[in-house]
């Protein structure tokens, strides 16, 4: 039994570990920005509960439409009476006529009834505008969907572009090790045939301990962007992820339009969230004044009685019952809380209106400062490329100066951490411009799903 037993455990173990294999095999992604951001639709958790929210909408939607639907209910009442109910009748009904009330049972010890019900709603002011206010209400939650979708649209690019950028720096800083260990190299020949001083190879060694430190930290730090991109998307962090679009193929993408546009903030979901509110609001209004009218119904019901002393013979004989008919209502008077609550109800699509005009005013500020941090953040990139390609003569001319035995090995060094600062200035600046083109993109209501 033992070696049955060892071989079910490895064959077990080898199904896992093969499983485990196709499973890691199926986590690896190779993805653009709109592939990642079309996963993030399909994955995200807020977005799939604002779907959820649709759905839920919709459902509420057909609750009210039933209201107003045919209701049909069935009732069945049995009842075995183990003592009859007495009544007493006046003495005057007796024979002879008697003082004394008689005691007089009635009925049968078995009694049941079988019906059934129908009413119909004919008239309700509340229902109707109920009715346009659910419909309302789907539409609130479709475009809240919308904006759950734009804000992970929104979230997923920035944590893209801030991968992307570690990824330049990355490439930098790489390309800034390969030049600076080439010339730690050519230092400590020089340094071996008497041409060079030992500090200026250890001024060059401390220079790339220091980048190789750096290195790791940016390696480090692209891995979190990378992991952030993951969580924006709703993947699993222990997937593989690999980044397929380049910086500049995004630099090269146009962003909206310089030119002012007074009707920008309705391509805004803010906006037609407030809209649709708007809307909900001026329906509470007509529902508050719908309470003044009155409310009509029809029913119609039919039943069937069955009496009986023996249980066998209960259902032998049956008494037919049945109505329709209608039942009218009027609340005429409440205090005047329908007044108040009229009031209040307007006084709410005043407070609506305020919230549209201040966000329109708050979409055109958003707008108008968007364009100008873009603006300084593209002139700051132009800057920053051309120190950089400065630094980088600077350091080529150094070079060749103290290897021609015209320069000294200080020089090399300062030109080494002043093109290092340009680096780093110019990855910061990239990642502010590629961060303030999404939130002008956002701002104008270029994002849209």
């Amino acid at each position: 039994m033992k070696p049955k037993i060892y071989l079910i455990i490895v064959l077990l173990v080898i199904s896992y570990v093969r499983l485990r294999g196709q499973g890691t095999d199926s986590l690896n992604y190779q993805l653009s920005l709109k592939a990642a951001i079309d996963y993030a639709l399909t994955h995200q958790t807020a977005v799939l509960n604002a779907t959820v929210d649709e759905e839920i909408a919709r459902n509420k939607v057909k609750e009210t439409i039933g209201i107003g639907l045919p209701q049909v209910s069935a009732s069945y009442n049995f009842q075995d009476f183990l003592k009859l109910p007495t009544t007493l009748l006046p003495g005057e009904f007796s024979n002879p006529p008697s003082d004394t009330p008689i005691p007089v049972k009635f009925g049968t010890k078995y009694n049941s009834t079988a019906g059934i019900e129908l009413s119909q709603l004919i008239f309700d002011g509340s229902y109707f505008v109920g009715l346009q206010a659910s419909k309302t209400y789907k539409e609130l939650s479709v475009r809240n969907s919308r904006r759950s979708k734009i804000e992970t649209a929104t979230a997923v690019t920035k944590a893209y572009y801030s991968a992307l950028v570690s990824t330049e720096q990355l490439a930098l800083v790489d390309a800034n090790l390969a030049q600076l260990t080439k010339s730690l190299n050519d230092t400590e020949a020089l340094f071996k045939n008497g041409f060079a001083e030992r500090i200026d190879v250890d001024r060059l060694q401390v220079l790339k301990n220091n980048l190789e430190t750096e290195r790791e930290n940016v390696t480090r730090l692209l891995q979190l962007n990378i992991d952030m991109l993951k969580f924006q998307m709703g993947m699993p962090i222990q997937a593989r992820l690999l980044l397929t679009d380049k910086i500049s193929d995004i630099r090269s993408e146009p962003v909206a339009a310089m030119a002012t546009d007074s009707t920008a903030y309705k391509g805004r979901i803010e906006y037609s969230l407030l809209e649709t509110q708007k809307k909900l609001n001026e329906l509470d209004f007509k529902r508050q004044k719908s309470t003044f009218l009155p409310t009509l119904r029809g029913f119609a019901s039919a039943s069937k009685n069955y009496q009986s002393d023996e249980f066998s013979k209960h259902y032998e004989q049956s008494f037919p019952t049945s109505v329709i008919g209608f039942t009218l209502s009027w609340n005429i008077i409440n205090g005047g809380q329908r007044i108040y609550q009229m009031r209040t109800a307007k006084l709410t699509i005043q407070k609506t209106e305020n919230e549209m005009l201040n966000l329109k005013n708050g979409i055109a500020n958003e707008i108008s400062a968007g364009q100008k941090i873009y603006l300084n953040s593209k002139r700051s990139v132009e800057n920053q490329e051309r120190n950089l390609t400065l630094a980088k003569e600077i350091l080529r001319v150094t070079r060749v100066k103290y290897e021609q035995g015209v320069g000294s090995s200080l020089e090399v060094t300062t030109a080494e951490t002043s093109l290092k600062e340009a680096q780093n200035n110019y990855i910061k600046a990239l990642y502010d411009l590629l961060i303030s083109k999404v939130d002008l993109d956002k701002a104008a209501g270029k994002i849209n799903y």
